[in-house]
């Protein structure tokens, strides 16, 4: 096939082409133009990535100036020009076989049998196909269909009927869509409904036996994603495999709908990275986006409007080497048309479980797995809350919040009044949902609110504030009246602010004694004494560590504390890591026998039990790259592996 590089079409596009921050600036539709990366020296080779099957549907973001961008910056360094492909219409040859690559990340809206002929025709005719899919059971825009479901070209349980359980509206909007085995028939592949979490591929062929791609690759990491079965060994040849010894209590994805290990690992659960031959052209797939991704969500949840989070999965291990390098070969054209015209070592055929056949298949758990928001309907973009790729309405500027309170807080009962202040609302518009609360270190509640009737709770915690509207410039205050648990005897604690969807507003230190006899604190611009802690936290997760970090290297304490738990509960896959912009780690944790690790990452706080008041805290120590030069990073506290739960700046020496 004859290859053209992609060039810069107009100003507009390349004003598309920005550096994003944490939050989106604008909403995108398929009608915009779409963003593409010029290399500063060219190969003369274009990466196509599709955006037009849902891929930024729920948290996911698979696009080259969002989640995918690590992926895409890469490929740009090397040479290429990468383009985003957008479009309401369905996917033809001529859309894509101009291109040297075309990437499908994780779709989740399925293919027409007319795009599926397109790709094929394509790969046949000398163009590249990359499948990114995922596990079952990872419908993210709630339409019943699983991106292995898609790639593969069959709906699990439903292969008599695609449709099935659909309404009406979403039969037509899915027009064009058929079961077949078209995966397996035109690639040799099929990806597998298993749900793997909390592992490392290790198992990878040798270089001579992958056409170098593997040079250098000996670990890629997998964070609850699925694995492939070779049906074609002519056409298909799996090139990065799990370990053997899986097991479904330590190796299966907390929400699969199965077994989610299907043979224990190793060559008969099937190739996590497999290549394929199919005419002049060539393929390869990948059973996770999380080695793909990164932490740089562009868009808003179009079911919520809320931020998205994406895990840092492209810098782990050493999964951007294997997927820059199945990229090289795909890019470089091929005289043969299948592997048994090589000299690479043809495999078995992947054995497969009966409830694997399309037509014995079953749908273990009724999808979707829960009911879509009132009012998003996933087929109808219109649907879609502002700043979400799809609509057309860009997301409302953010709310500042403000709170006044006393210099102290009375310690003896006696009521005191708290104003809070929202700015950037619509002139005249009223709020509600407003919640606020005093608490001390531990995270116990030790305020009220008065009732409207002057009458108090007969209890401590969150109370609602009530509404309270704007004014012409936007601006709502709503002071209400609040007094402390007399016996409080902490000197000091925090007052927050929820919103009404539960986020966290707005968190402020305060004095607490006998009013106006107590001793004013210090201003924040005195310096820092010696020992001082800076205190981190979002909902009941907290990171208190030194507000001044030591230089060289020097080991500092980070305690860990998580409030809101049943009595007893055990957490055992809190992790923690500092990190620069771009994703680059920075810190070690110190091994419980007091060494410590070989390379910089995630370190484990290790097992943590809730005490009778339902926190559970721990302490690790931790150092710093001493090579670093940047003065600012990001810590971050996660649950296993995507579950980011806190995520903060802080200053480095």
């Amino acid at each position: 096939m004859k290859k053209i590089q992609v060039i810069l079409l107009s100003i507009l596009c390349l004003f598309m082409v920005t550096f994003m921050t944490d939050e989106a600036a604008f909403a995108e539709n398929a009608q915009d133009p779409a963003p593409i990366l010029i290399p500063e020296q060219s190969n003369e080779k274009s990466v196509l990535f599709d955006n037009s099957h849902g891929q930024t549907s729920g948290q996911s973001d698979w696009v080259i100036d969002g989640a995918f961008s690590d992926f895409a910056d890469a490929l740009v360094e090397e040479g290429y020009t990468v383009k985003e492909f957008r479009s309401d219409d369905p996917l033809t040859i001529q859309d894509i076989k101009d291109y040297d690559v075309f990437v499908i990340p994780e779709a989740n809206i399925p293919f027409t049998v007319s795009e599926q002929e397109a790709i094929a025709t394509y790969a046949e005719q000398g163009g590249a196909v990359f499948f990114i899919a995922d596990h079952y059971n990872a419908d993210r825009n709630l339409n019943r269909w699983d991106s292995n479901e898609i790639m593969n070209g069959w709906r699990r349980g439903a292969f008599e009927d695609p449709t099935k359980g659909m309404s009406a509206d979403e039969a037509k909007a899915l027009q064009g869509v058929e079961n077949s085995t078209w995966l397996s028939d035109e690639f040799g592949v099929e990806f597998r409904y298993n749900a793997i979490d909390r592992t490392v591929a290790n198992q990878v062929v040798s270089p001579d036996e992958s056409f170098g791609i593997t040079e250098g690759v000996n670990e890629v990491s997998i964070h609850a994603g699925s694995t492939l079965a070779i049906t074609d060994p002519e056409i298909a040849k799996g090139i990065v495999y799990l370990p053997d010894g899986l097991t479904e209590s330590a190796n299966k994805w907390a929400h699969a709908v199965d077994q989610g290990v299907y043979a224990g690992g190793g060559v008969e659960e099937g190739p996590f990275v497999a290549i394929g031959k199919k005419g002049l052209g060539k393929s390869a797939f990948i059973g996770d986006s999380s080695p793909v991704e990164d932490a740089t969500p562009k868009y808003l949840n179009e079911e919520t409007g809320r931020p998205k989070t994406t895990y840092d999965g492209f810098i782990a291990h050493d999964n951007a080497r294997l997927l820059v390098n199945i990229v090289h070969w795909l890019a470089e054209d091929e005289n043969y048309d299948s592997f048994d015209e090589t000299s690479i070592t043809l495999d078995d055929p992947t054995p497969r479980l009966e409830m694997e056949d399309p037509l014995q298949s079953t749908e273990p758990q009724e999808e979707p797995w829960r009911e879509p928001r009132e009012g998003y309907v996933w087929y109808d973009t219109s649907t879609f809350a502002d700043g979400a790729y799809g609509s057309d309405v860009d997301p409302p500027a953010p709310l500042i919040h403000s709170i006044i309170t006393p210099d102290v807080l009375p310690n003896n009962g006696e009521p005191f009044e708290v104003t809070v202040r929202v700015e950037g609302l619509a002139p005249n518009s009223t709020v509600d949902g407003y919640r606020i609360q005093v608490y001390v270190e531990g995270g116990r509640s030790i305020s009220q609110v008065q009732n409207s009737d002057g009458s108090w709770p007969n209890h401590y915690g969150y109370f609602d504030i009530g509404s309270f509207t704007a004014n012409s410039e936007g601006i709502a205050e709503k002071t209400v009246t609040m007094r402390l648990n007399r016996s409080t005897t902490a000197t000091e604690g925090f007052i927050r602010v929820k919103n009404s969807s539960g986020d966290n507003v707005i968190t402020e230190s305060v004095v607490i004694g006998e009013g106006s006899e107590t001793e004013d604190p210090p201003s924040e611009e005195e310096p820092p004494a010696d020992g001082e802690t800076q205190v981190i936290e979002n909902g009941n997760y907290k990171l208190i560590l030194p507000k001044t970090l030591p230089e060289n290297g020097e080991a500092f304490p980070v305690q860990v504390e998580i409030t809101g738990l049943e009595p007893g509960t055990t957490i055992n896959n809190a992790q923690i890591q500092v990190y620069l912009d771009g994703g680059k780690s920075i810190s070690q944790i110190q091994n419980a026998d007091g060494t410590w690790p070989s390379r910089y990452g995630y370190g484990h706080v290790g097992t943590v039990t809730a005490n009778n008041d339902g926190i559970a805290t721990g302490e690790v120590m931790m150092r710093i790259d001493p090579s670093t030069t940047a003065k600012e990073a990001n810590i971050r506290l996660r649950l296993g592996s995507g579950n980011n739960v806190l995520t903060s700046k802080i200053q480095l020496p």
